[in-house]
């Protein structure tokens, strides 16, 4: 009797401090099967996980302070269940490790995240209908300019006014800050983003400053840690490419690269039709204007996604480059967890890049899997 109360006890004390905290443990497990067709090149058909959503594991917690305010955390780590390994076994909470501060000035927060318009708790993209996911017609393709996530991030945004918030972020090294400041890749970003009266737009201004030299072990993709570096990417190796080729193995000073990004979204019931533009530009070399329409379409008690998006301009060789690409994914809930998805997508490109065997600039994907949410 005395061992049973003792029990009971100690469970209790564990459901209150679990209460008091308010901690989560929260994921998402997404696998399925995909066939891809690259330009001259051979069909692969492999297991793929994190197709559209990564597979991710995490820990999210708030403590209320009083008087409006209190503190949270956000703990997160990719895998893939189709072999049982981390994302980046580098790193304990690769996705996200985010401490952060809310009260009546907004909120504040410091750690590792995801750029503006790229994933995590502080994105604010709008406009394109996979968002980062779906592979060849993520957001995330040679064109674009992408940061993908980061670490030594310092995020703030404001309360809401009138539907309306600003949104700044601060990276002191994208990857590391251990050298002197002027030989750290800094990311800095500044956005407002509107969500109220059926509509969800945001405008964003990002650069990074590229500091230092550039050698074949150190180039533009130590700024855009999702350039076939970052795997744990919900784009996975997006930019595994003759571009990144030509990138490392550039030589001299690296530039400032910047972009301006644009969405728009209008909820109208079944419909929401969705608009993106990005301009980017480094100097001496890529410079880009990319397009986007898309839309969200409820149909057969799921969501139907369709989109189209064509862009041009320069590689990072100052070589003229253009990629177009149409994809549609049916996203089918089973309960409120599960959910089936399917995709179909199809990309070309002209100029220096017709005859690149990429499957994200010349070639098909057809993805059918499942995702699971915890």
């Amino acid at each position: 009797m005395k061992k049973s109360l003792i029990a009971m006890g100690v469970l209790g004390a564990f459901s209150t401090l679990a209460f008091a905290s308010n901690v989560t443990l929260y994921g998402v497990i997404e696998e399925g099967v995909v066939v891809s067709k690259a330009k001259d090149a051979d069909t692969t058909v492999i297991m793929k996980s994190g197709f559209d959503q990564g597979s991710r594991w995490g820990i999210k917690g708030v403590e209320e302070l009083g008087n409006g305010y209190n503190v949270g955390f956000i703990l997160e780590q990719g895998f893939d269940p189709d072999t049982g390994n981390a994302a980046d076994s580098s790193k304990a909470f690769s996705r996200e490790a985010f401490l952060y501060v809310n009260g009546g000035f907004g909120k504040f927060g410091f750690g590792r995240t995801g750029a503006l318009t790229y994933a995590q708790s502080n994105v604010i993209l709008t406009g394109w209908a996979f968002g980062t996911g779906f592979q060849i017609s993520a957001w995330q393709n040679q064109l674009t300019a992408n940061w993908g996530r980061m670490s030594n991030v310092v995020a703030y945004n404001t309360p809401v006014f009138g539907g309306f918030s600003v949104h700044a972020m601060y990276s002191n090294g994208t990857s590391e800050d251990t050298n002197k400041w002027s030989e750290n890749n800094h990311y800095y970003g500044l956005g407002v983003l509107y969500n109220a009266n059926n509509i969800k737009s945001s405008l964003v201004f990002e650069a990074g400053d590229n500091k230092g030299t550039a050698t074949k072990a150190q180039t533009l993709g130590d700024i855009l840690e999702g350039v076939g570096i970052d795997e744990d990417s919900d784009a996975g190796a997006v930019f595994k490419s003759d571009w990144d080729k030509e990138a490392i193995a550039a030589e001299g000073k690296k530039k400032t690269l910047y972009a301006i990004t644009y969405g728009l979204e209008y909820n109208m019931g079944m419909v929401t039709p969705m608009f993106i533009y990005q301009f980017n530009h480094q100097s001496d070399g890529r410079q880009a204007n990319i397009f986007g329409l898309s839309a969200k379409i409820s149909v057969g008690g799921g969501d139907a996604l369709v989109g189209a998006r064509y862009g041009f301009g320069k590689n990072d060789a100052a070589k003229k480059v253009n990629n177009w690409n149409i994809g549609a994914a049916y996203i089918y809930p089973l309960s409120k967890r599960t959910a089936i998805k399917a995709y179909a997508g199809y990309t070309d490109s002209g100029k220096n890049w017709k005859d690149t065997s990429d499957i994200y600039l010349n070639g098909y994907q057809v993805y059918l899997g499942m995702r699971h949410s915890f």
